[in-house]
């Protein structure tokens, strides 16, 4: 059963992974009324005629959310069952559960009565708070084996601080990216590290969006590299919190050179996904990192 397990949660990670990059596409190609706004079936029917490209995609993306609710609970049931006994498991398996359906629910009401680009962008991070749970539950079934030690280990404050302020603050940037998304700000600044070439701040409301997200996304640049190098200096015996951080930084950096190729490739959709992949990627790490740190004890 471990090993049943082990790939469950393998599988469901990689598919909650994909609906998060399914919703990323269908936001950028404009395919949320792919299926008009019939849900849960497109068109009114359970295999539409005829099949559009925004029908093919937002259909897939349908066909994927519902998969990875059938695979979610089942794995939450599993692992309720067989690793309950670890104090995160349960928690973990509620909040992937209830955010899945609370998802799903706002996609939903998407389709049949539209909602505010400010909505949207919630139900992205709505999105990764399923996937980070379904991952985290995942890394407890591998650590059953205690091939790495990730219970033994000793956090002091500072290190706690930076790792819980890190992770919130994220979820801050996450929603700010989505919004700039929603909002269709990507190519509101052509330019790189200012707006435009004759116009270095914003000056209109989709030039805002565009720079906080920047200016957010520059400070979590920041506060990774020196937690980074914290981490470092004072956990090289601590293996898991050590390449937590090292991880947390090389995507971080990804996700910003993304970031920049959006702008210079034109909101490029393969460099938009890369994008969204990096962000989901370095919120689950650091997700993670949060369970290291309420185990740690302090000293």
């Amino acid at each position: 059963m471990q090993r049943f397990l082990k790939w469950l949660g393998v599988v469901t990670s990689l598919d909650l992974l994909l609906v998060l990059l399914g919703g990323a596409l269908v936001t950028k190609t404009g395919s949320g009324q792919g299926c008009g706004k019939s849900w849960p079936l497109c068109h009114g029917q359970l295999i539409p005629h005829p099949l559009t490209l925004d029908t093919v995609i937002e259909l897939s993306h349908r066909i994927v959310s519902g998969s990875a609710g059938i695979l979610v609970l089942l794995l939450c049931v599993l692992s309720w069952i067989y690793i309950g006994h670890v104090r995160e498991t349960k928690p973990l398996a509620i909040v992937a559960f209830l955010f899945l359906i609370a998802q799903a629910l706002i996609g939903a009401a998407a389709v049949v009565w539209g909602q505010s680009s400010t909505v949207l962008a919630l139900h992205f991070g709505i999105s990764l708070i399923s996937f980070a749970s379904v991952l985290l539950l995942t890394l407890l079934i591998f650590e059953v084996d205690k091939k790495f030690d990730a219970h033994s280990l000793i956090v002091d404050k500072k290190m706690r601080f930076h790792i819980f302020g890190v992770t919130i603050y994220s979820y801050i940037v996450v929603y700010t990216g989505a919004l700039v998304r929603h909002e269709k700000a990507s190519l509101a600044c052509p330019n790189f590290p200012m707006c435009s070439k004759f116009s270095p701040f914003p000056t209109q409301f989709h030039e805002w969006v565009q720079m906080g997200h920047r200016f957010a996304a520059s400070l979590i640049f920041v506060w990774i590299l020196y937690a980074t190098i914290l981490a470092i200096r004072q956990y090289k015996q601590q293996r898991v919190i050590y390449w937590g951080w090292i991880i947390s930084l090389i995507l971080v950096t990804l996700q910003i050179i993304a970031g920049i190729l959006i702008i210079y490739t034109e909101a490029s959709l393969f460099v938009a996904l890369m994008h969204s992949l990096f962000i989901s990627c370095l919120f689950a790490v650091l997700c993670y990192l949060v369970i290291l740190a309420a185990r740690g004890s302090s000293r």
